[in-house]
């Protein structure tokens, strides 16, 4: 009599393709990590853009830049809230971004008299780090736009 084999497959089949499929996920995970910092970080220049277009056409209208201690903008430095330029709303932008991709409240700050502004992200980490002018090539890092013009920003592969 002729034994009747089974289809299947053997256990060497499995784990060699479980093998694969684990290989395969150790290379995308740490790309995708990153490409969602990076996203983040795209996404916070963006609305920083928008903020500063806005700031710049209230200038217009106003010969200065918004103050950042009249009613409705924060103390010069420190972090917007929830009532934060309320001024540009809705006749400059509809809705002004407060927060960063990662979800920490953007910093504004005017000069004296009105002359110039800075909007800050704290990157990844939330918390000031050190200014070193050009590009980062950290997700914790700042990113910096004062009156119009990024002065710290990312560029190129991102740790």
């Amino acid at each position: 009599m002729k034994k009747k084999q089974d289809s299947g497959f053997t256990l060497i089949e499995l784990l060699i393709v479980i093998a694969i499929i684990g290989i395969l996920a150790a290379i995308a995970i740490p790309n995708l990590l990153s490409a969602v910092q990076r996203g983040k970080q795209k996404r916070t220049m963006a609305d920083m853009r928008s903020l500063a277009t806005a700031i710049e056409a209230y200038a217009v209208d106003h010969d200065a830049y918004p103050s950042a201690t009249c009613s409705g903008y924060t103390a010069t430095g420190t972090a917007v809230g929830d009532t934060s330029f309320a001024a540009l709303t809705p006749t400059y932008i509809s809705r002004s971004p407060k927060t960063d991709g990662w979800g920490h409240y953007l910093v504004f700050s005017r000069a004296a008299g009105g002359s110039a502004y800075n909007i800050r992200s704290y990157g990844k980490k939330g918390t000031a780090g050190t200014l070193t002018c050009g590009t980062t090539t950290n997700f914790n890092d700042d990113i910096l736009l004062s009156n119009g013009a990024f002065l710290q920003w990312p560029e190129g592969t991102q740790r």
